[in-house]
């Protein structure tokens, strides 16, 4: 069997390992792969340098929402490390300041020992609608929340509300991209994937119906697919 170049996995805000545990099922017979930690930094270009230093030394690389964040920040710091660049349910965009008033206050809940009060009302937003009441979709997510723990979420808070704006770096970005996205994002909604999408030259858009945020864990199954179909040799 060919074999691909060895594929980082980045999980997004609140999120661990588990957001990809179908994937890694799925992808694994193509190459190593591996979910980045990106729990133990508070700035965006920190979190990228650590991941790189233990990534390979070339690799594929894929990112759901804040781990899009991260990956954009992985490509300023080192692109020609980055083979193939999958984008899940994610924003080019930096915060508005609406988003940073949010941000703080969950910073504030979960320092005053609220996090699972964050989660009962990030959840709905994590899953398409017709999936809010999934008791097996929600207890994943309240999972990875307890796996992040109140430290590391503040810290990946401060991170995503200082990052740049990365609209300025799609133009420049030379390595394959496949985006994806939820028809049903209501966090990162589709027209900014198809915003990225146009700015990077020759990338691929999959819109996956009848799903939320979290696409890679609730709609795995095309997910998968298209994710092996960009990353096979």
């Amino acid at each position: 069997m060919p074999t691909s170049l060895p594929l980082v996995l980045v999980p997004g805000l609140l999120c661990s390992a588990r957001l990809y545990s179908p994937q890694v099922e799925g992808l694994w017979p193509l190459g190593p792969v591996t979910v980045a930690d990106h729990r133990r930094d508070a700035d965006m270009a920190a979190i990228a340098a650590r991941i790189l230093a233990d990534a390979p030394p070339r690799f594929a690389l894929a990112g759901l929402s804040m781990g899009g964040y991260i990956a954009f920040a992985m490509l300023r710091l080192a692109p020609e490390r980055i083979a193939k660049l999958v984008l899940l349910d994610t924003s080019a965009r930096p915060d508005t300041d609406e988003q940073k008033v949010n941000r703080q206050k969950f910073i504030t809940m979960a320092e005053d020992g609220k996090l699972m009060d964050i989660v009962e009302m990030l959840a709905p937003k994590f899953l398409h609608r017709n999936h809010a009441g999934d008791e097996r979709l929600k207890g994943i997510v309240h999972a990875m929340a307890r796996e992040t723990g109140k430290d590391a979420f503040v810290r990946q808070e401060r991170a995503i509300m200082g990052r740049p704006d990365s609209r300025g770096l799609l133009a420049s970005t030379k390595c394959p991209t496949l985006v994806i996205v939820g028809d049903g994002d209501e966090l990162t909604p589709p027209d900014l994937a198809r915003e990225i999408a146009a700015g990077i030259p020759n990338a691929k858009l999959t819109i996956v119906p009848e799903c939320g945020h979290l696409s890679t864990i609730e709609k795995p199954e095309p997910v998968n697919a298209a994710m092996v179909e960009f990353l096979s040799p």
